[in-house]
Formats: structure tokens, sequence, C-alpha cells
């Protein structure tokens, strides 16, 4: 018995990102954009036709959790008039004056969901019908379907409450999530897997929502409820243990219980009590969230350790949480050397490990001694391989003193200051502008060698110089060169150090239409040469105002990597970290004053459970200030981070000692922002101005209302002002007219 909790949706060949664009941009109608959805279904599931089930309701156009918040009619007001897909769509990525629905991160992973809008004033209601459908799609092709639906608790959870009683809302919630169910139930013999990875965090999860519901006695009722109606209910958690809520899952009636065993180690302890119950154990032994083949011979082993608790028949092989994290297959890849291509296994190559260690552990292990001879090779391989160890690097670290700035912010803010002579309210963006399909085909041609270096380089300082002239046109303060040059703000960095290799066609899913290709880090890391200096440099060469030097950071570049698993992560960070200082050295030294070290997924990294965050935070954050303690005082370092909750982190913030932080509020107003004036946060903050997520062009007079409200929070001295993000996905025809704008409503406000 196999199973997983879903397989990325977005394509081998990101056929659906595809049909999106296409779809949004008015070049296909609904009925295409719904046929590449069905023909990508029906072949994600040929793949899964071995396993126990196919899954169903994995799938989305956009993102699950607003799946089920569509399925549940749980729509902000602004969205009631819409229906069907334009609804849908207007949620995700905004609609005329309705502002979009904020985005946050999956916990610690680097998919994003669409935050739901909960108030006392909306009804609920249910409508299974799309889920009922992709059911019976899967049937009509033969296939055994299983449901995956986002549990209550998680939803609840990772939801918005806008106004209300949180204990109100969820009994309304409550009610149309039963009826949803109750629509199920019609169906034959249906099983559900419902994930509820917030029960990973224990009962110490501290989110506002749950605090009058997050108790044994309402999980009990739930889960009792569902069961009765007929349905095999599994219940899945993942990403860590979740040892206290198994033991409630334990008293209640549903079939069966998901573990993570690759992250929540801790599992173990359950076992003892799930042997004494009839529960099935869907074991997660098979790693959802990163890229390196599984050792089999030790796979085998945590198995035999689980069957010495609970008998075979009650154990379902399982990956730890859903494939979506994972790129479809390494099929056909031809940049990784074929040495680390074989250490390698994506969401296909999960599966046939399923398949192989589903057979060895139920069968004989002399069966299949070639096929875990080979695996064990290849394993041994990695592990002695030349390109896993360099001691150089190691005693580098070991080595390293530096480690924090050598003179107070206060202190530097009087030199920064003096020598950069900004005014009141500066203004900048926060790195990147428009990736147009020019400059694409520009970076693809000089790759495939059909241009020369000099024809390319001729057309990157084009765009720089295209980029400066716009922004002193139109008067933005603190310039940035755009970077053109930059496929993605990690892969770019990660193809100039030691230690990174880079697939052709490895692309995980963020959010929507949006793909990243992760780099994967193999071995230590090293910079052998400056990876910005060029660009830069001749950037500042064309203006007399400042121009920012752009690196990513450590912890990010870490975090939204696939990070080899034969050494800890601090230690793989803490390698990083020193060749981003050795770039910060080389930007001051050529004369940029300005520096941002964007830390975008520093918030990621966290770990889910309270106890050990504290360790995360002491590694991570002293990784950070490795890399920028070589900064002189005069050097202004920034950073940005992308959507978080910084309530829980702010002192790590203040902690990591940047002069300037820029961060993305335009979704939720200044309540971020509320946070800084909290704790009396006196370094500077870039709150974002307008939402660069959607394909709006704010006005004057509301990016007018948005500064005006963060000046409620915080002095005009403290304050930068730019959009909320990177404007690499946008198109030069919004971006042109939203920075004008904003720049137009600073100048109004300084002058009035």
């Amino acid at each position: 018995m196999s199973n997983i909790l879903g397989f990325p949706r977005i394509g081998k060949n990101r056929e659906l990102k595809k049909a999106l664009e296409s779809f949004w941009g008015g070049k296909s109608k609904e009925k295409e954009l719904e046929q590449v959805a069905q023909d990508l279904r029906a072949k994600h599931w040929e793949l899964q036709k071995d396993l126990d089930f196919v899954c169903v309701n994995d799938f989305s156009l956009y993102d699950n959790v607003l799946d089920l918040a569509y399925a549940l009619d749980a729509k902000p007001k602004r969205f009631k008039g819409l229906s069907g897909l334009e609804g849908y769509f207007a949620m995700a990525r905004g609609y005329k004056d309705g502002v979009a629905c904020e985005m946050t991160k999956w916990f610690n992973t680097n998919y994003h969901y669409v935050v739901p809008e909960l108030s006392n004033e909306d009804t609920y209601k249910a409508d299974a019908s799309k889920i009922i459908q992709q059911y019976q799609e899967a049937l009509s092709l033969g296939y055994t379907p299983k449901i995956q639906l986002i549990g209550i608790f998680t939803f609840f959870a990772l939801s918005k409450i806008i106004d209300g009683e949180e204990k109100e809302i969820f009994k309304k919630l409550k009610k149309a999530y039963l009826e949803l169910i109750e629509q199920i139930s019609i169906l034959n013999n249906v099983v559900i897997e419902f994930s509820e990875p917030i029960f990973a965090k224990g009962f110490n999860e501290k989110s506002p929502n749950l605090q009058c519901v997050y108790n044994s006695d309402t999980i009990e009722y739930i889960y009792n409820e569902i069961s009765k109606k007929g349905i095999k209910v599994i219940v899945s958690t993942f990403f860590e243990h979740s040892c206290e809520l198994t033991e409630v899952l334990l008293k209640t009636d549903i079939y069966g219980i998901g573990l993570d065993f690759i992250y929540g180690e801790k599992n173990k302890q359950s076992l003892k009590a799930l042997a004494k119950s009839n529960k099935v154990l869907y074991a997660g032994v098979i790693d959802g969230r990163n890229i390196w083949i599984a050792d089999l011979e030790s796979k085998l082993a945590l198995l035999d350790s689980i069957n010495s608790f609970i008998p075979k028949e009650r154990i379902v092989l399982s990956s730890s949480c859903s494939l979506l994290h994972l790129p479809f297959s390494k099929e056909g890849e031809d940049k990784i050397e074929d040495e680390i291509l074989s250490w390698l296994s994506f969401a296909k190559e999960k599966i046939e490990e399923l398949k192989t260690l589903e057979l060895a552990f139920r069968g004989e292990k002399k069966d299949f001694k070639k096929a875990l001879e080979e695996n064990a090779k290849i394993n041994c391989s990695r592990k002695n391989s030349t390109k896993t160890n360099n001691q150089k690097i190691r005693n580098r670290v070991k080595q390293n003193t530096l480690k924090q700035r050598n003179m107070p912010f206060k202190e530097r803010l009087k030199l920064q200051k003096n020598f950069l002579n900004l005014p009141i309210l500066p203004t900048t963006t926060i790195g990147s502008f428009p990736q147009t399909p020019e400059l694409r085909a520009l970076r693809l041609d000089y790759k495939k060698g059909n241009i020369d270096k000099a024809t390319y380089e001729k057309g990157i300082k084009d765009y720089i110089k295209d980029c400066v002239a716009f922004q002193e046109s139109i008067g933005i303060d603190v310039l940035v060169h755009g970077e053109p040059e930059r496929n993605d703000m990690v892969e770019y960095f990660g193809e100039q150090l030691e230690g990174f290799a880079f697939s052709s066609n490895a692309w995980v899913q963020s959010y929507g239409s949006r793909c990243v290709k992760p780099p994967i880090i193999y071995g230590d890391v090293e910079r052998k040469n400056p990876m910005t200096i060029d660009w830069i440099t001749f950037a500042q060469s064309l203006t007399k105002k400042a121009m920012k030097g752009m690196l990513t950071g450590p912890v990010t570049i870490l975090n939204w990597s696939f990070v080899r698993d034969d050494i800890p992560r601090k230690a793989v960070c803490e390698q990083i970290s020193l060749a981003i200082a050795d770039e910060i050295n080389d930007l001051q030294k050529a004369g940029i004053s300005i520096i941002q070290v964007d830390e975008a997924a520093f918030k990621e990294g966290y770990p889910l459970r309270e106890e050990n965050i504290k360790e995360y935070e002491k590694w991570a954050l002293d990784c950070f200030k490795t890399s920028t303690a070589i900064a002189s005082p005069q050097t202004q370092i920034h950073t940005h981070m992308c959507y978080s909750d910084f309530n829980d982190i702010i002192k790590t913030i203040e902690a990591l000692d940047a002069d300037v932080i820029s961060i993305e509020t335009a979704r939720s107003g200044n309540e971020l922002l509320k946070v800084f004036k909290k704790i009396g946060y006196t370094h500077e903050v870039g709150p974002g101005v307008y939402d660069i997520h959607s394909p709006r062009i704010p006005n004057i007079e509301e990016i007018q209302k948005q500064i005006q409200a963060l000046l409620e929070v915080l002095p005009k001295e403290q304050l930068w002002i730019n959009p909320d993000c990177g404007l690499k996905t946008r198109k030069w025809e919004e971006v042109k007219p939203s920075l004008k704008n904003m720049v137009e409503a600073v100048k109004a406000i300084r002058n009035s």
C-alpha cells in the first residue's frame, strides 16, 4: 500500500503557467484553459496509477486554499458581485478597484497561498461541484480517486478575520464545511485525506483565530461528524511532528492518520499509542520537499522499526507531504553532471521510489537486492565524492571572527545622512524592473551561443541605460540598475558560486503562474570571482544619484534552494554568508554606498515547533550579520522581506541591524507597520505603498492615502517610500505610470 498527498500541477513543461497567462492576457478562452487543466490531471493520474489512489482536488488553477474559500463562498465583500473564474482570479489578482487578497507563505515553504478573508457579516454556503467533477473525471478514466482537502482547522488558522468574533465565525464556517463534506458523501466509497499541517505546531499555535476553538473536544467532534457521513477519513499532518494532536485523533472515528517521519522524527513517540488503536498509519517516509534520492536501506530500517509496533497491513507508505514542492521529473535534464543527477529524485521519481520501497517492504528484500545495491552505490558515491567535500572552505568558516558591524546604528546613521544627503521620504524601488520577452530572448540567445558576448553586453547595458534614464526622469531618489542580467534572484548568484548545480526544467510553483527553478546545493560553497561589480558600477557611472548594489542574502539563498541534506543547514548557510561578505566588500571598494541584501525568505525557514525556533533564529541571524559585518559604517545596508507576519520575529528583525528594511504591506494597510512602532524600532523602514502582484495601476491619491496612513504610525524621518516588491513580473506599461504616481504622491506630501 502506497500513497502521496498531491502532485505538482504546473505541468512537465509549465503548460498550466502558459495557459493561465494566455487566458489572463485575453488570448484564449475559459474552455481552452479548462482543457489544459483536464489534460494535465489525466497525465498526472497516469503516473500515480500504481499507487492505492490517484489524488483528486490537489490540482488548482491558482491555489488550493483559494479553492476551498471559493467552495465555501468565503468571498470578500468587494468581490461578491463576481462569479466563476472572474471572481476566483479577482480574489487572487485584484479587479479594478478591488485589491487582491493577501498572499503569504504556506508554513515554512516557498509556496504562497491566498489568505482567505472571513467576516461575521458573511454567510457561507458549500459548493462541492468542482471537487465532485474532478472525482468523476478520474473515475471515468479508470482510476481509483482519493480527495485531498485542506482541513478546517488549518483553513481557519490561515484565514484573516476582518470583523466579528472568531468563535461565531468558526461556527458558521464549520456548518458550511460540513455541508461541503455532506455533498461529497453522495459519492460511493469516497476516501478523503484531510491536510492539517497546523497540527504540527501543537497546541502552542498562537493563531488568534484558533485560540477559542483549538481544543481536543472540538477536533474530536468535527472529525467524528465527518466520519459519520460514511467517508473513509485520513487526517495527515506534516512538516514537523504532531504528537499532541495525534493523541486527540486517536480518540476519533477516523480511518487513518498520516505522519511525517522525515521532518517529524518525534512522531515515532506516537507509535505505541497508534499500535493500541485500530487506525491505519500513513507513514511519510519519502521526502516530499527535497530532491535527494532516498537511501532505501535506511528507509527500510525505519519501516522495520515502525513495523515493530504496528503490523504491516496497517502501514501505508507515503510521501511526507504533497509533492507540489518538487519539480516534475529529472528526465531530459542535460545541464546537470551525470554523477550529481544520479543523486537526485523529483516528483515522478519519488513515486517510483515509493513503489520500490513498498515492494521491498512487503516482500523479501533479497528479491530487490539489485535495486537496493544500486541505490546504496549512488548514496555512497555522493557521500565520498570530492564534489561534496572541500576542507579549505570549512576551515575558513571555523576561522571567521568578523560577525557584526563595528559601529552602532545611531552613529552609522549620522554618517550616512551626511554622506547620502537624501530628502525626507526618500523614494526607491526594491531592485528588479520588467523582464521583457526581448530581455529573456537576449539572455537565452547568449546562453545558447547564438550571439557573442559583445552583443549580449550591449543589450544589457542598453536596458540599464533606459532604466536609469527613466528613474531620473521621474525623480526617484535612490536608483537601481533593473537587474536585466539576472534570471532569478537566487539562481543568478548560485550560478557564480561553487557547490551549486542548475537544472534545465526543474520548475516549482511559487503561486499562480509564478514558477521558480531552485538551485541545487550539492557541495561546499564559495565565491571564486565578483558577481555583480561590473553591472552595478556601470549603472553608477550613468548617474550622480546613489545606485543600490543588489544582492540576495545568505538565508534566502539557502531557503530558496534545494539544500544538501548530508550536513546541517546552518553549516551551508555559514559558507554562503562569507561569499556574500566578499561581494559586499568589493562593492563598497568600488564606490557603491548603498547595498541591499535581500532576505525575502528569512521567515519561511522558521521551524513550526516553538521549541525549535531559537536555534534557527540564532544561526540565521548570525549568518546575515556575518555577511554584512564587512560593510563600513558609511555603507548603508538595506534588506527586503516578503509576505510575513512580523509580530513574532520583530525582535529578530531589529537584531539584523540592517540600516533600512523594506517590507510588503500594501495588501494589509499599515497593520504590519504597527508592530515596528510597538517595539520602538529605530532603524529605517520602507513599507510598500502599492501592490506589485496585481496589474492595477494605483493613482496618486490612493498612494498619498497609503503614505498618510504610514505617517500615522512612524515619523517621516524614519520612512522610505517604495513599491511592495521587485517589478520583474510586471509590464512596463504598468510600472511606468505606477512609479510616476508614487513619486508624485511623495512630492505632494513633502510640499504639504
